[in-house]
């Protein structure tokens, strides 16, 4: 089959056709298509309404959480500053949670068809886009990406699956377009998590926006960070790098993985660190790699997906409590990868069949998996053995 499909490729090429990489936008948008699909939520709504397990302890478990409190007051601000380690936190903790808000009831919206989820979605999406200018200090970039990546989700189920008034949406689209994009589409080079996260927000906002240059931008930044963020054997002896780092010394390459010098399948450049913030990492590949999917294209069969399962199995492995060997991060692992494995083991293993035992027990062991308040939400609930 494999020669088959590379004879069709090269015939394209042949023929002066360009064929369509794994990484670029397709002709037409998919709606809604941020993380979840309209069969994804369809799947769900007959899960909840059949108050079958897990779906139902999730559901329960998101409307009882604050982000789904109808009485919640959105505190919008024209300038955003965050700086390292949230200090200065002006507005950016209240971002990020009303983003997740607005998700948290665009979901609740599409499962229960109560209206007033829909309509407080909105109050949220609106009393941002009437105010906010800008993101600044040193964690911008993070904060714009984190924020970024919440928003695009809530606006496609809202825009696409409710049939009642949102008179701003236009307004909405705006500010994505020039407050949120700009900020992320160029990347960064600092942690992976940094750049990961903020790929996401791009790709994300680029459906919304139906902005296809900027959706081939932001995957092609994707796939890049991803290569050099999860760490492969038939990388070599060293792991990938993005070039704008140069990171063109053994020892450099060392220091960014955090002093680690011996490289295994799974580990990635942030694991020695903590894997609180791999997890950040690990989570923005899933969703990003989920995001391609509902927009037909598969990057769970290109490297991704193997990144994305061997990352994901090697952190599960030492988050269950296997014993850190002394050659990894000197024999001391910082724990709390976070709820981030639902998306890409329902991808991985429930939808491609591949063996992943550790992911599997970390999974099922954090049922429900609930919101890291900064950009990951209720994943037990839109992604656990979802089949569509």
């Amino acid at each position: 089959m494999h020669h088959s499909v590379r004879l069709v490729v090269v015939t394209a090429f042949a023929l002066g056709v360009l064929a369509r990489p794994a990484d670029a936008a397709p002709a037409t948008f998919v709606h809604p298509g941020v993380t979840v699909s309209q069969g994804q939520l369809d799947f769900v709504r007959g899960k909840v309404d059949a108050g079958a397990q897990p779906w139902k302890g999730a559901f329960d478990a998101m409307l009882a959480s604050r982000y789904a409190d109808l009485n919640r007051t959105p505190k919008p601000r024209a300038v955003v500053e965050c700086g390292s380690y949230s200090n200065p936190n002006y507005g950016c903790t209240d971002e990020r949670e009303d983003a997740i808000a607005a998700y948290t009831d665009a979901l609740a919206w599409y499962i229960t068809r109560d209206e007033r989820y829909a309509k407080k979605a909105i109050q949220l999406m609106d009393a941002w886009s009437a105010v906010i200018a800008d993101h600044t200090n040193s964690n911008a970039p993070l904060q714009t990406g984190w924020a970024g990546s919440s928003w695009p989700r809530a606006a496609e189920i809202i825009k696409y699956t409710y049939s009642g008034s949102w008179a701003n949406s236009g307004r909405f689209a705006t500010m994505l377009r020039t407050v949120y994009l700009p900020e992320v589409i160029n990347g960064s080079n600092s942690n992976g998590n940094w750049e990961l996260s903020m790929t996401e927000a791009a790709v994300g906002i680029s459906v919304f926006l139906e902005d296809k240059t900027s959706y081939d931008k932001a995957m092609a930044k994707f796939r890049t960070r991803t290569a050099a963020y999860v760490y492969l054997d038939s990388d070599g002896e060293l792991p990938r790098t993005v070039p704008s780092q140069n990171l063109n010394t053994r020892d450099k390459i060392v220091g960014y993985w955090q002093g680690q010098s011996t490289f295994v399948t799974g580990l990635t450049q942030e694991t020695c660190r903590d894997l609180t913030h791999t997890g950040y990492g690990i989570s923005a590949i899933s969703h990003v790699a989920e995001t391609g999917r509902i927009q037909k294209q598969d990057l769970y069969g290109t490297d991704v997906g193997e990144r994305l399962r061997q990352a994901l199995g090697f952190q599960a492995k030492y988050e269950l409590g296997t014993a850190v060997p002394g050659w990894l991060c000197g024999g001391s692992l910082k724990l709390g990868l976070g709820p981030v494995t639902e998306v890409g083991y329902n991808a991985l293993h429930n939808r491609i069949g591949m063996g992943m035992t550790n992911t599997q027990t970390l999974t099922e062991r954090n049922r429900p998996a609930g919101s890291n308040n900064l950009f990951v939400a209720w994943e037990t609930l839109t992604h656990g053995d979802n089949p569509n």
